[in-house]
């Protein structure tokens, strides 16, 4: 899989994608709301985003009469419209995934987990921000938001919501909030990440390779699974650049890679269990990659 770079949306056409998708969720009569980076547009700024690259809206199933019935009910017409949804189903909620006219746009129905939602890429929300949503105008229309929506901004981007942040440093951030989440023990999965091979409990490992494609000795990593509660875990690589892991599920996760003056975020790669992958920066694009990690042959423990 090729290395894709995050690009901002087409504002004029997000917003015709945004409405549409409006039209489609009010004519079945799901309540939704807007969330991440739509959300912090509309109350911070009065507009989408302008660095922005997708749309996020959301419901909560249990809340407002949501079933998983309706979700797929949803997502059907969402296709007979012409958008493109990709299901994705984990014990944090149901995720579809779509484009119209070229535009992202993700519909996340989240699943209730204690008095909590888990929103990307695993940061604990509680469900009573959801339960009466506040009304506000917003490209001509009225949308839901969480209620309050401060609340709901402070524990999604921190205390300086209000201040925009560069791409770059707003991964950092929403990376270091997800390492304050609680998860219950109960719903934790663990990666076992360490630098350590321990052949009972890791089934892969990410290798950090320089510019000159020598290993990075002591290279400090973060992983999350955004797809499953594991929450952040951290490891500093060996003498050959690796952490060692067993992923939990296929699907989306977030990688911190940092040494020396060098320090990248990897927002949405797409990792299998089982299998190894190499990372190596490009200091042409030093942030915004997405499906940045290579798979690499061999077992393990192997050099």
């Amino acid at each position: 899989m090729n290395a894709t770079v995050y690009k901002p949306m087409g504002m004029t056409v997000a917003e015709t994608v945004l409405k549409e998708a409006k039209q489609i969720l009010d004519e079945l009569g799901i309540v939704f709301f807007l969330r991440h980076g739509t959300c912090l547009g509309a109350v911070r700024e009065g507009c989408l985003i302008a660095w922005d690259d997708d749309l996020d809206v959301g419901s909560v199933i249990g809340l407002h009469g949501l079933t998983e019935e309706q979700v797929y009910e949803a997502v059907d017409l969402f296709s007979q419209k012409g958008f493109t949804p990709d299901v994705i189903v984990s014990e944090i909620g149901i995720c579809v995934e779509m484009k119209q006219y070229g535009v992202p746009i993700d519909w996340n129905c989240y699943r209730i987990i204690g008095e909590s939602i888990y929103q990307y890429p695993v940061i604990q929300i509680p469900v009573n921000l959801h339960t009466d949503l506040k009304e506000i105008d917003f490209l001509g229309e009225t949308f839901l938001i969480p209620n309050p929506a401060e609340d709901y901004l402070r524990l999604r981007y921190g205390p300086d919501w209000r201040v925009p942040k560069e791409f770059g440093v707003f991964e950092s951030t929403v990376l270091e909030l997800t390492d304050q989440s609680i998860i219950p023990p109960e719903h934790r999965r663990t990666m076992s990440l360490n630098n350590r091979f321990v052949q009972s409990s890791h089934t892969g490992y990410l290798r950090v390779l320089d510019l000159d494609g020598l290993p990075v000795d002591q290279a400090q990593i973060g992983i999350a699974s955004t797809t499953a509660l594991t929450g952040l875990e951290n490891a500093n690589t060996d003498s050959d650049g690796r952490v060692f892991f067993n992923l939990p599920v296929k699907g989306s996760y977030v990688v911190s890679i940092a040494y020396d003056d060098h320090r990248e975020v990897l927002y949405g790669e797409r990792l299998v269990p089982g299998l190894n992958y190499v990372y190596t920066p490009n200091p042409a694009i030093p942030s915004g990659r997405r499906n940045a990690l290579i798979p690499e042959t061999g077992k393990p423990h192997s050099a």
